[in-house]
């Protein structure tokens, strides 16, 4: 039977997921860690079983050179041919992408000139490309975009009050992120509220290391709190989140700092939870530090929370009124008092929290009170199976 391999290729990582043809059931995950470190810790899940490995896998190729191998002598496949698509996220598709793609060499080229916009992930997301072509030769390759969602992002939400040529000449504007989810749990929202997708004004709150707020309307991005770079909107892990941009000069005069490749890797590695709490940039260290009576671990989630709160009081206000809340990712699935923090603050709007109900962690479920006027879930995001979902779609284009 035709299989659909998902691949999401990080830095120093290499996730994947294997579906059947209709990209519905897994079939088998995992998960390839440190990278290039001297040993790389391995994990394989299929059926009810787990296959964990110790490597050297000193670049990407080993590890899917490692995975494919694995997947024959674990007789989740007979042979590489049964992979007849592979689908890869990407996280910059700049102007370009406005949706999921076959891989070509001009979607290639465009993947390396976008790299810009994320240096630290379309190069790896390339080379994982890059590989599956030439260790799946038969395989069609399918590029899917987390900007591709903010398409429809209207021109006064993604523009910026800069001089215009800034735009016209260099694609300045307000790209987003985590589109591939937010996607997913539109979908997934509009599914459990029963609501045909054009008709749901929500917001989706992809709340992890990364973090995101996104505006919909009618089914579609209409704002998003990431803006050029994953750097801006909400604080994250180690990610610092919106900052006035005079600071930057300031504290680069303050503390010597005489490149701003320095500078901005403080704000994209050293801040956010890590930065404010010097602790972590788990939120579970956090949220430990903080029951503890640690005070920075404590101010470094009322920071998180108050930025979640202003994303989503801004975007009610400009939706109009909006039909439900939906967290997801490590942080909005399983903070189950973040969760609660955040929301008591639309109280005004007669939204409750079913204290019972929100009491869960990774699982699907609406967490509002019967009598809420705004409906509020939790749903495991699953990037790969939306990925799945428009590679089949593309297989079924040329079928």
């Amino acid at each position: 039977m035709n299989k659909i391999l998902i691949i999401n290729c990080g830095s120093s990582s290499l996730k994947f997921k294997l579906f059947d043809d209709r990209g519905e059931a897994v079939i088998a995950q995992g998960l390839v860690e440190r990278i290039s470190q001297q040993e790389s810790p391995i994990k394989i899940k299929y059926e009810e079983q787990v296959a964990k490995f110790t490597a050297a896998i000193p670049n990407h190729t080993t590890a899917l050179q490692f995975i494919f191998n694995q997947l024959i002598k674990l007789g989740i496949i007979s042979n590489l041919d049964e992979i007849q698509a592979v689908g890869h996220r990407v996280v910059a598709g700049g102007e370009y992408f406005d949706r999921s793609v076959v891989v070509t060499e001009d979607v290639m080229n465009k993947i390396d000139e976008l790299s810009e916009l994320a240096p630290l992930h379309n190069p790896a997301n390339l080379t994982g490309i890059k590989i599956c072509k030439k260790l799946l030769p038969h395989a069609m390759g399918v590029a899917a975009f987390d900007t591709s969602f903010h398409h429809t992002v209207p021109e006064r939400n993604f523009m910026y009050s800069v001089p215009y040529e800034w735009y016209s000449k260099y694609h300045v504007r307000r790209y987003g992120a985590h589109g591939i989810s937010h996607q997913y749990i539109a979908m997934q929202t509009a599914a459990m509220m029963n609501k045909p997708l054009d008709e749901l004004t929500m917001i989706s709150c992809h709340l992890g290391a990364g973090s995101s707020i996104c505006a919909i309307q009618n089914g579609k991005s209409y704002d998003i709190s990431m803006g050029f770079t994953p750097l801006s909107g909400v604080q994250m892990a180690t990610r610092s989140g919106d900052v006035d941009v005079s600071l930057v000069s300031y504290i680069m005069k303050k503390l010597h700092i005489n490149n701003i490749d320095e500078m901005i890797y403080i704000l994209n590695k050293k801040s956010g939870f890590k930065g404010v709490s010097g602790i972590s940039a788990d939120m579970r260290d956090v949220e430990q530090a903080a029951a503890d009576g640690n005070q920075r671990a404590r101010l470094a989630i009322e920071l998180y929370v108050n930025s979640v709160i202003r994303y989503i009081g801004q975007y009610i206000a400009e939706l109009q009124g909006i039909d439900a809340i939906t967290f997801t990712a490590g942080i909005g699935e399983n903070a189950i008092e973040v969760r609660e923090q955040i929301l008591k603050h639309f109280n005004y709007l007669r939204l409750t929290v079913d204290h019972a109900r929100n009491d869960v962690r990774g699982e699907k479920r609406l967490i509002s009170g019967d009598n809420s006027s705004i409906q509020a879930f939790v749903i495991p995001t699953d990037e790969e199976r939306m990925i799945a979902m428009d590679v089949r779609r593309l297989l079924q284009k040329i079928q």
